[in-house]
């Protein structure tokens, strides 16, 4: 399984974050210095992906424009002598990756948004980040270990994490049946379970890998939780076919998608940032006195 695509689904309104994201992308909002979704872009690319995807909607014009050139800006950059800030302008994306943009014309999912990319996807397997979902690793980066486990073991992968019993009924939760460390095989998959239904404690999170046969299985998959098409539901079906993986990564997740998670994130990325880290926590440490 050679990964080479990458899909964003980037189409969400971003409520839960208004008035912030009434003109402008949840995925847009800095963590520190960079956009949420640059994180994701950046994983993707340590991870070998060379063609992203951002399936987007009408209000989504700031992701591209941010991740094209901006002729006037870097002009003006040179001109002032800011190389540093042009450098850091012009390289947001390796000159070997490249972008595509498709609509989601309504909201019918996450299934449906990545269906929505089948045009641009073909007959290959790819990978599919939620931005929302921020994931610090402190090595090898979250992605790279799911490509590395798809390609060896030729099978599709998700991550997973270990959440509380109590919080079970916010995500798909898988049946796991022990392969090798930190690598589950999937037996079978439910999305949002009630605590009783629940197979187990690991859920799974904004990373995928998956075969392209999880396409045709999502163009026959009807609406489930919430009405939506849920990418949940499709590779509960795809698991009759082939096996599915389930990798429990390394490192911290951060919910982006909540105020809470977004600013533990921002606390966090601040705390490691190589010119920030030690002011910012001479700060913290002083806050209140």
């Amino acid at each position: 399984m050679q990964i080479r695509k990458a899909i964003f689904p980037v189409a969400g309104m971003g409520t839960r974050f208004l008035p912030a994201t009434k003109a402008s992308p949840k995925e847009m909002l800095p963590v520190v210095d960079k956009p949420i979704i640059q994180y994701a872009v950046e994983e993707a690319i340590s991870a070998g992906i060379t063609e992203l995807i951002f399936v987007t909607s009408i209000s989504k014009r700031a992701i591209e424009d941010h991740f094209d050139s901006n002729y006037e800006l870097e002009n003006r950059l040179e001109k002032a002598g800011k190389n540093d800030f042009l450098a850091m302008v012009r390289n947001i994306l390796p000159s070997h990756v490249s972008c595509a943009y498709v609509r989601q014309p309504e909201a019918l999912g996450l299934g449906h948004a990545v269906l929505c990319a089948k045009p641009l996807v073909g007959d290959e397997p790819f990978a599919v980040l939620l931005a929302d979902d921020m994931i610090y690793s402190p090595q090898e980066s979250c992605l790279a270990s799911m490509v590395s486990i798809a390609t060896r073991l030729h099978s599709s992968v998700i991550a997973v994490e270990d959440v509380d019993r109590k919080d079970v009924s916010k995500y798909g939760v898988i049946d796991p049946q022990p392969l090798e460390e930190r690598v589950q095989r999937i037996n079978g998959m439910i999305e949002k379970p009630s605590v009783a239904e629940a197979p187990s404690t690991l859920a799974a999170v904004g990373r995928y890998v998956l075969s392209s046969r999880i396409m045709s299985i999502l163009e026959q998959t009807k609406p489930g939780a919430g009405g939506e098409i849920q990418l949940t539901d499709a590779i509960s079906t795809l698991l009759d076919e082939q096996r599915v993986l389930a990798y429990q990564f390394e490192g911290k997740r951060y919910d982006c998608g909540s105020k809470l998670g977004y600013l533990k994130a921002t606390v966090e990325y601040g705390l490691r940032h190589e010119e920030l880290a030690e002011e910012f926590q001479s700060y913290l440490e002083n806050l209140g006195t």
